[in-house]
């Protein structure tokens, strides 16, 4: 079966992101890339650019977040962007709880985690990134 992962853009603060994710998450990048890394002749690098990251890879579960930093070149993200958020599926409510609180630290709760009409365990929020999350605990789905 494939896999869905989600690759998300910053405007050069990918890095600092990404470690913060790896704080909540936990885990091992799987790589790490700086544009200069893709720096030649035929594809030079603004000075500015050179240190921002081009791909940074963290598994989670079975999946893998990835993402980058835009060259100023291409122009800003749009960090008020809200067509689309990342869906976190908790193995518990305790582990739906650790999520929700590490990663909208700093950041904005759209809908406080609790128990949802729907009967999960749901909340969303914004984090202090500006990527929108979604954490649900379903204890009736089974993997």
């Amino acid at each position: 079966m494939a896999q869905i992962n989600p690759h998300i853009n910053f405007n050069g603060n990918a890095e600092e992101a990404f470690h913060f994710y790896k704080s909540v998450f936990g885990g091992e990048f799987l790589r790490v890339m700086r544009l200069k890394d893709l720096s030649s002749p035929e594809f030079p690098v603004a000075e500015q650019d050179a240190n921002k990251i081009l791909h940074i890879a963290l598994p989670i579960g079975n999946n893998i977040l990835m993402g980058n930093d835009v060259p100023e070149s291409l122009g800003p993200v749009n960090e008020n962007e809200n067509r689309s958020k990342i869906a976190i599926s908790a193995e518990s409510k305790e582990e739906a709880d650790k999520l929700f609180n590490g990663l909208s630290a700093g950041g904005q709760i759209e809908m406080p985690i609790t128990d949802s009409p729907w009967g999960s365990y749901f909340g969303m929020f914004r984090d202090k990134y500006g990527i929108e999350w979604m954490v649900d605990y379903d204890p009736n789905f089974k993997k």
